[in-house]
């Protein structure tokens, strides 16, 4: 569980492909705080780590073939920076709200827009009909994680919306790197999709799978 309050960025370094994984090596600050076993989220992305290597400030995740495709994970190139975030601990603030680390669709960036000190990012996505009655929506003033950033919603659409992004997240993440054509990580807020299965706008969806 994380609260998609971005801790730090990791540079990929090596990718290695084994059959339809993806070995995902990346440099970090927080390299010596991490142990094997233990999950970060990448770009939003739940993954656990196999393998340390303190002395070069490195360490490698794998992401499987489901993963691949429904996330921008199999699209990064060494060089690429990635929002790392440690799980959440019980005992402390939710100073983003609760994301799960499981991305539900990607988006693409159409557009980045300047105002006054701030950025307006707008993202548009596949929306079949299906995922709109399972929660897979967004609401107007409501949360989403965006390469695993916590944001609020504005010009909510059921195909889009925007995010508003203040200089300090736009320093201390990727997003100084969207642009338009950008393919980014999509996660709807969970408790969405649990008030859509309980008033029962969710249960073909579920039930038909």
């Amino acid at each position: 569980m994380f609260s998609g309050i971005i801790q730090t960025t990791g540079t990929v370094v090596r990718l290695q492909r084994e059959g339809d994984n993806l070995h995902l090596t990346l440099k970090t600050d927080i390299t010596p705080e991490l142990h094997i076993d233990q999950s970060v989220a990448h770009n939003g992305v739940c993954l656990t780590v196999v393998a340390l290597d303190p002395a070069q400030q490195t360490y490698t995740v794998t992401a499987i073939r489901e993963t691949l495709e429904k996330s921008n994970l199999g699209q990064l190139k060494e060089g690429d920076l990635v929002n790392l975030e440690r799980s959440m601990r019980m005992d402390a603030l939710l100073d983003g709200h609760i994301v799960q680390g499981h991305v539900d669709t990607t988006g693409i960036c159409k557009s980045v827009e300047f105002a006054q000190g701030s950025w307006y990012y707008t993202f548009e996505y596949d929306a079949p009909e299906r995922l709109r009655k399972a929660g897979y929506v967004t609401v107007e003033k409501g949360s989403v994680a965006v390469n695993g950033v916590s944001l609020t919603v504005v010009n909510s659409r059921p195909d889009g919306f925007q995010v508003a992004i203040i200089p300090y997240t736009y320093e201390h993440t990727n997003f100084h790197r969207i642009e338009p054509g950008t393919r980014v990580n999509i996660e709807f807020d969970i408790i969405g999709k649990y008030v859509a299965r309980l008033s029962g706008t969710g249960k073909a969806e579920t039930e038909s799978e």
